[in-house]
């Protein structure tokens, strides 16, 4: 990873780098692991963990974390790094606030991540269905800490409030790149607007948490230059990884960032002050996401 961009941000189509020694995924074991597997083979139930083929899904359910994605499959936008469907979505469905509460309490989760799909054509984005949510979960299992993994509702701050009212432990809103590389990964989003996201929901007091994915042409300094973005509107918890191509149709991999640099971006994160730093190839929004509530 260099420290000044590159000379041209030509999008010609480029080879598929190999992926190195580093990005091997060991096989979840581990009895916890077993158990929650057989849980939700029996009941099928749905995590985004399983369907987003985490690499870290032994681990983090070992751990009594898991991650579920609401408000349906179909995203009304479509940034270049991600693999959920874009088009029309089917209509907010009132029952799964209790469904996903049901799904927690039967995996037995201690701390859920809450993610959604960008709804932007509801009026409130599916802020409703997200409170409820909450609601739902804490109702059913109140010794289950939270963290809402949330879209950035199109700067509509009324819509925001709804999470702002349920106050989960942590509030995440993740920038996903750096602002020079921001119209082209996130195309309806705002690298700004992500930024006031975060600081209101610091200003109201909730944790708050935003993660960003390396390897897609962005220069070490830019990273730093984002790391400190995110200090300035105090949030308090970043993940850095490295971003992978799901398919061939999404944005190439401009580079594999060696272990070495998530090291020393770990170490100046810690010396700016962040409360936790998640850096490695490996790492995703939801990794370790339990130690993120302390």
């Amino acid at each position: 990873m260099s420290a000044t961009p590159p000379a041209s941000n030509n999008s010609a189509p480029k080879a598929r780098v190999p992926k190195p020694k580093w990005l091997r995924v060991k096989l979840p074991t581990g009895e916890a692991y077993r158990e929650v597997r057989n849980i939700v083979s029996e009941h099928k139930l749905h995590t985004i963990c399983e369907s987003g083929h985490c690499p870290n899904m032994g681990e983090c359910w070992g751990e009594g974390t898991a991650t579920f994605m609401i408000l349906g499959n179909i995203c009304t936008r479509s940034c270049g790094f991600c693999n959920v469907s874009t088009g029309k979505p089917l209509e907010a469905d009132p029952f799964e606030p209790g469904r996903v509460a049901n799904s927690v309490k039967l995996m037995g989760v201690k701390h859920a991540v809450i993610t959604s799909v960008d709804r932007d054509d509801l009026a409130d984005g599916g802020a409703e269905i997200w409170a409820q949510t909450v609601r739902a979960i804490r109702h059913q299992s109140p010794g289950t800490t939270l963290e809402t993994l949330i879209p950035d509702f199109a700067g509509k701050w009324d819509n925001l409030q709804k999470i702002i009212q349920v106050a989960p432990e942590v509030v995440s809103h993740n920038l996903e790149t750096v602002r020079r590389l921001t119209k082209g990964v996130r195309i309806q989003a705002k690298y700004d607007r992500s930024l006031e996201v975060l600081k209101r929901l610091g200003d109201a007091g909730l944790r708050t948490k935003s993660g960003v994915m390396l390897g897609l042409g962005e220069t070490f300094d830019e990273v730093v230059e984002t790391m400190e973005d995110l200090r300035s509107v105090n949030c308090q918890v970043v993940t850095l990884g490295q971003y992978l191509q799901p398919t061939p149709k999404h944005l190439p991999v401009a580079e594999f960032v060696h272990p070495d640099t998530f090291a020393e971006l770990d170490e100046i994160g810690q010396k700016m002050g962040f409360r936790h730093v998640e850096s490695g190839p490996l790492v995703r929004s939801s990794y370790h996401a339990e130690k993120h509530v302390l």
